[in-house]
């Protein structure tokens, strides 16, 4: 029995190693001189759109992109987990088929809530 638990301790040092090493080497090789640091107005200008803004930069966005990305991703999972579901179908048997119909019946409700509340209509 303390042997799993060994194995377990033996994983988190070893993610905790992971993440101070990713974290720490750009750190060293800075200080020691091997990556330079010179910055000027070029770097540090912006890049994305490659436009100076003008006024306020802060905008503020309309929640209902914030349901279109939500209903988005609950669409996303249930595809991730049918594909999987659809290779098996006839080794897993008809208590597999229930719950997958369980499943897909609840994504569905949730999206016609959203439906009648209006949420998928863009104005």
């Amino acid at each position: 029995m303390q042997a799993n638990y060994g194995y377990i301790a033996l994983f988190v040092l070893a993610a905790i190693l992971f993440a101070l090493v990713m974290v720490l080497t750009p750190t060293m090789l800075r200080l020691i001189g091997i990556i330079p640091q010179k910055p000027n107005p070029t770097k540090t200008s912006i890049y994305e759109c490659g436009m100076e803004t003008v006024g306020n930069t802060w905008v503020q966005f309309n929640f209902r992109y914030y349901f279109y990305a939500l209903i988005f991703v609950a669409l996303d999972v249930l595809a991730l987990f049918i594909y999987p579901w659809a290779v098996d179908l006839r080794k897993l048997g008809m208590v597999a088929f229930i719950a997958i119909f369980i499943f897909i019946l609840i994504i569905a409700v949730g999206w016609v809530y959203a439906w009648k509340k209006k949420v998928l209509e863009w104005k």
